[in-house]
């Protein structure tokens, strides 16, 4: 089964810029909001959203079939934002099971990709009414009955400080940062996906080359 990595944080805090020291031989890119990238970069981007069909339909048909070796998911809370949206005149509390099935179930497809991959779910921030941050939902069925970090080995967070870009590694008291036992000592590390992605296949021992790293 693959890897699964998700990190989140505020707008602006450098989730989509980490991907630029990606080649397009090495990562597969999901855009679900469709921006383009915030940096120059020859990345080709995947988005959902051009098909009429149901964007999660879309991405579990393309996520067998994509050869690179990582694949990221990048804005993916917005999966959830854009049903929300296209049920807002739907009454009653199962279009919220709904929403928590379909991203759950998504979830559940990735982890069932071949060893080699390494899947990460990016999203918004977001905080509880006592300050805990953690990845942004829809409603508290997901929070509350499919607790999302829960299905993840690393969950990462965007950080500024002073001017400068990270990722938190480990969890503050006030989040749901988690990162295995030695893959990172320091909290704050460069705001650099691939180096992340070094090291992580580097501590599971994943190969990175083959048919799997080409077009």
């Amino acid at each position: 089964m693959s890897v699964l990595v998700m990190y989140y944080g505020q707008s602006g805090s450098g989730k989509t810029s980490a991907l630029r020291n990606f080649t397009n031989d090495e990562v597969a890119v999901i855009s679900v909001s469709g921006k383009p990238l915030p940096f120059r970069s020859d990345l080709k981007t995947l988005n959902p959203m051009d098909s009429e069909k149901n964007p999660y339909v879309i991405i579990a048909e393309w996520l067998p079939k994509i050869k690179q070796p990582s694949i990221v998911i990048d804005d993916a809370t917005y999966l959830m934002v854009d049903e929300f949206m296209r049920n807002a005149l739907v009454k009653g509390y199962e279009k919220y099971n709904i929403m928590a099935y379909n991203f759950a179930s998504l979830i559940d497809i990735a982890s069932r990709l071949p060893d080699d991959k390494i899947v990460y779910f990016v999203g918004h921030s977001d905080q509880t009414e006592d300050g805990r941050e953690h990845f942004k939902t829809i409603g508290k069925m997901l929070d509350n009955y499919v607790t999302l970090e829960g299905k993840f080995t690393t969950v990462l967070k965007t950080v500024v400080k002073d001017g400068h870009y990270y990722f938190a590694t480990h969890n503050n008291g006030m989040d749901t940062v988690k990162s295995p036992i030695g893959m990172f000592e320091d909290d704050l590390i460069p705001n650099d996906l691939k180096m992340v992605d070094d090291v992580m296949r580097e501590y599971w021992g994943i190969p990175r080359g083959g048919e799997n790293g080409k077009d």
